[in-house]
């Protein structure tokens, strides 16, 4: 019966002191120290970026698309460097409709979007993208690296470099 009473007794303060612990670690975690970090933040708000790049592509809203960069916006593909120095010129070089006729395209999707640097007004973005047909089969997919900056409290896609076409 003592060892039984030793038991429970034994158990109650484990209870108590990983209760005692949780609430710590609770507290902190909304402690100035322990809040989202500048990093975290950027990381959060870049993604949120690449969600309505993409939205916006499918979409076929090139005004829309054009408002997820910053400008001088630049594009590195098919061996060519590309450099939009405005919104106006990003949108007068692209025509969605074209661009669906001539490749097929219907629809791209994310399929990683990794965070590989981050500082609080500057992220990179390794990413892997699929374009689809009007079928909904793969046309192909692609690696490609996206540099996503606060400029003046707005972020928005500085740089793209990609292996698609």
């Amino acid at each position: 019966m003592n060892q039984l009473r030793a038991w429970m007794d034994l158990r109650r303060i484990a209870g108590a002191a990983l209760l005692s612990v949780a609430v710590l670690f609770g507290s902190l975690a909304s402690a100035p120290g322990f809040a989202e970090t500048p990093d975290e933040a950027a990381t959060r708000e870049s993604l949120a970026v690449m969600h309505a790049f993409m939205a916006a592509f499918n979409a076929r809203d090139v005004p829309a698309w054009a408002d997820t960069l910053l400008y001088p916006h630049v594009r590195l593909a098919s061996q060519t460097v590309a450099v939009y120095p405005d919104r106006e010129a990003f949108i007068a070089a692209h025509d969605m409709t074209a661009f669906a006729n001539t490749t097929g395209w219907s629809r791209s999707t994310w399929d990683d979007l990794q965070v590989i640097q981050a500082s609080p007004d500057k992220v990179h973005i390794a990413v892997v993208f699929t374009r689809y047909d009007g079928a909904d089969q793969v046309i192909s997919a692609y690696k490609s690296l996206y540099v996503v900056e606060r400029v003046d409290g707005r972020w928005g896609v500085r740089a793209r470099s990609s292996f698609a076409p």
